[in-house]
């Protein structure tokens, strides 16, 4: 019987100490989870998981296509400024 009395008296001890010491106890265990979740995610999952854009960046580009889709007769390449007729004279006639 002593024995329990014993322990229910300590109880109050180790909630004082663990409080006093909580930032040099809580360190270490964080971690130590951290790291033992760390291994166990590259354990688990696949490292060789190919790079896939996210939804938002594929929006992105699909605009972006249809865009330059839509204005591809704006292009200033295509529109020819000076007049086509003068493109071949003959020398006799400038």
């Amino acid at each position: 019987m002593s024995n329990q009395i014993l322990n229910l008296n300590m109880w109050p001890v180790i909630y004082t100490a663990l409080r006093t010491y909580a930032p040099y106890v809580t360190l270490p265990v964080a971690a130590l989870v951290g790291v033992i979740g760390y291994n166990l995610e590259s354990w688990i999952s696949n490292r060789y998981t190919p790079y896939n854009k996210s939804i938002k960046e594929q929006r992105e580009d699909r605009l972006l296509v249809e865009a330059k889709l839509k204005e591809s007769d704006k292009v200033e390449k295509l529109k020819y400024k000076a007049n086509i007729l003068d493109t071949n004279l003959s020398p006799s006639l400038t």
